[in-house]
């Protein structure tokens, strides 16, 4: 049985990531960077991670440090097997032998602009690598911890379309319908969450999904469309990049000590309907 701590910590301690690494993948993106400032802002040592290393390393330079953290960038394209072992150790030895957190967050949207009409089944295949990577980085995280006998925290990002169909007469006239492979995508990502969850939590490895609603970048997608998108959300609007920070703190320090195989939905209340 666990027992109650001499003192209990204080909320400010909870949420406190000084003395933790993190690698966020497609980490200079619209949420990436969001999820970025966010990690660094609490203290962690963040390693930007994405296919243009010197993108990377500026942005990280550009990240807070409040209590000192020395941030970095690493080359790394997840859906290539020798960059993705290489970007990790390089994160790794940036963070002097030590990773804590990993947010799996890129995604090759190679396929994003076909959807049900006339994807091909090799580019559905080729948007569905996103996963394979996603499971492979995560347990090149759980072993590294294990090797540490160290706990560690894995957040995946996954989408409210993961969970709910989207409305066709949100796309008609104006975009394509919301593409096939990314509803597949994102299931798939909150399923293998909740597995994931399981077989490590002996090894105190936490693994949770992070899902959010509607996040345009702003101008991404036509006027219309956000019109009537917002007309599917209670509150009315789209989100807005920085109110992921919360809800990735949450999952990735010791205030979500005993949450593991969740997904927890940002959407402005979308699948509340």
């Amino acid at each position: 049985m666990p027992t109650l701590p001499d003192r209990e910590p204080t909320i400010q301690e909870l949420f406190d990531l000084r003395g933790r690494a993190a690698l966020v993948t497609g980490g200079t993106g619209h949420l990436g960077s969001a999820l970025c400032r966010a990690l660094a802002e609490v203290g962690a040592m963040v390693v930007v991670a994405g296919r243009d290393a010197g993108k990377c390393r500026e942005f990280a330079a550009k990240l807070p440090a409040p209590f000192g953290a020395r941030h970095g960038g690493v080359a790394l394209d997840q859906l290539d097997e020798k960059s993705r072992e290489a970007g990790f150790n390089a994160a790794v030895e940036h963070a002097a032998g030590r990773l804590d957190i990993l947010v799996n967050n890129a995604i090759s949207r190679a396929a994003a602009a076909h959807d049900l009409t006339n994807v091909t089944a090799a580019e559905f295949d080729e948007h569905l690598r996103n996963n394979t990577a996603y499971f492979i980085l995560a347990r090149m995280l759980r072993d590294h911890a294990v090797a540490r006998s160290a706990p560690a925290s894995i957040v995946n990002i996954g989408s409210m379309y993961g969970v709910v169909g989207s409305y066709p007469d949100a796309y008609a006239g104006v975009a394509v319908a919301s593409p096939v492979q990314y509803h597949a995508l994102k299931g798939g990502t909150i399923h293998m969450t909740r597995h994931l969850a399981v077989y490590w939590a002996g090894d105190n490895v936490r693994v949770n999904c992070l899902s959010p609603g509607p996040f345009p970048v702003p101008g991404g997608i036509p006027a219309e469309m956000e019109r009537r998108l917002s007309t599917k959300v209670p509150q009315g609007r789209m989100g807005l990049p920085h109110e992921l920070k919360g809800a990735l703190l949450l999952f990735a320090s010791d205030a979500g000590s005993y949450i593991t195989g969740q997904n927890l939905l940002v959407d402005g209340g979308w699948t509340s309907w």
